[in-house]
């Protein structure tokens, strides 16, 4: 019984403390007794390693077991980038164009909305629409979208628009943060992605892209999201410039926004896909993590978040079916969706593909011993797979 292979791992953790490190054992000791991790724990868990690591992987999973059972979840959804053309220049993105560019597109309203169709004809549940910030497109094309989809697939859940495309329509059009969240809730809008967080850090931003919005506009655009009931994802983009410290740091502001509003759904780990961007051509980042890095990354989320985050997702679009299986046994509990299509990771020079069948996320569940199940954007489950 799957009891029983927990309280193994919990008796191994146990009968462990007293060989470890003391301070990895101080942060055991307060995990189980359901103690809330400081930040110099969370830095303790990014840069410890063996034996240490193996314990505190052990004890991720176990907790994560206690946090959601042995589901692995996912989301039947459809990624819709509606433009490719972009004024802000970020040197980590492979995907966008300048707005000049031959090859720059804009998607018509009915593409949009026949794509929506399509994705709801296949099981989708879940439409994800975003795109570059591009001051050809009149600013209304963005509520129109959201109105049409509405309109014709009333059930879909509209996730769309990061806090940088809240950031851009709010100045556009002279609006406060708080009015344009609010006119997009009323035309239809029902989560938006926590994107554009990279690492909330603005010294690494001014770097990454100085053309982003701030550390302190994401913060407030998300917090008014949450304000007015719309639920948001959180993110962190990892293993390009920046430091345990910085990592450390992006997780504490998360870890305190939703202490505060209680509006992420998910923290999801998307590692920096390097292969074709700027940013790694000029010499300015390393090639992406290492395995150990998205290991020990996926254990401090799974650690320092509870209680108050307790869905943890890895993206097989830029990690892969095997590492991906891996993370799921670090403390992870949820791969995604299905993107159907997908731009931005694939530009960048990822090689997983860019759209994963609800069987093959089953089978890549069910190949590690725990059980599929298929949920909705906000993590209630629709179907359990034996």
């Amino acid at each position: 019984m799957n009891s029983d292979k927990y309280y193994i791992k919990l008796k191994i953790i146990e009968n462990s403390l007293k060989y470890i490190d003391p301070d990895v054992s101080s942060i055991i000791n307060k995990c189980l007794d359901n103690k809330e991790l400081n930040l110099n724990d969370l830095l303790t868990i990014l840069s410890c390693n063996e034996p240490e690591l193996t314990i505190l992987r052990i004890l991720a999973d176990y907790l994560r077991w206690v946090d959601v059972n042995d589901y692995v979840t996912f989301v039947v959804n459809r990624n819709i980038n509606f433009t490719n053309g972009c004024i802000i220049g970020c040197l980590f993105c492979a995907f966008s164009k300048p707005i000049n560019h031959p090859d720059v597109y804009v998607l018509p309203i009915e593409v949009i909305i026949g794509k929506v169709i399509e994705a709801r004809k296949l099981g989708a549940t879940e439409v994800c629409i975003q795109g570059g910030i591009n001051p050809k497109i009149n600013p209304e094309y963005y509520f129109e979208i959201i109105e049409k989809i509405k309109k014709y697939i009333p059930e879909i859940h509209i996730h769309a628009y990061s806090p940088q495309e809240i950031y851009y329509l709010a100045h556009r059009l002279e609006m406060k943060y708080v009015d344009v969240l609010k006119w997009l809730k009323d035309v239809g809008l029902n989560s938006i992605p926590g994107t554009a967080a990279e690492i909330l850090d603005n010294d690494i931003r001014r770097i990454l892209s100085p053309n982003r919005l701030s550390v302190q506009d994401w913060i407030e655009i998300i917090k008014t999201a949450h304000s007015l009931g719309i639920p948001t994802t959180a993110t962190i983009m990892y293993g390009h410039i920046e430091d345990n410290i910085h990592r450390a740091k992006h997780l504490e502001i998360i870890k305190n926004i939703q202490k505060e509003t209680k509006g992420f759904t998910e923290f999801v780990l998307l590692p920096f896909v390097h292969f074709n961007t700027k940013l790694y051509r000029i010499g300015l980042a390393k090639p992406s993590s290492t395995i150990l890095e998205d290991i020990k990354l996926t254990i401090a989320s799974r650690l320092y978040l509870r209680p108050y985050i307790k869905n943890i997702q890895v993206s097989w679009v830029k990690l892969g079916k095997k590492i991906v299986q891996i993370l799921l046994n670090c403390g992870a509990n949820d791969i995604g969706g299905t993107l159907m299509e997908e731009h931005i990771s694939s530009s960048a020079g990822s090689k997983f593909g860019t759209y994963m069948t609800v069987k093959e996320m089953i089978q890549m569940i069910q190949e590690i011993n725990r059980i599929p199940a298929q949920r909705t954007t906000t993590y209630e489950i629709i179907k359990v797979f034996s």
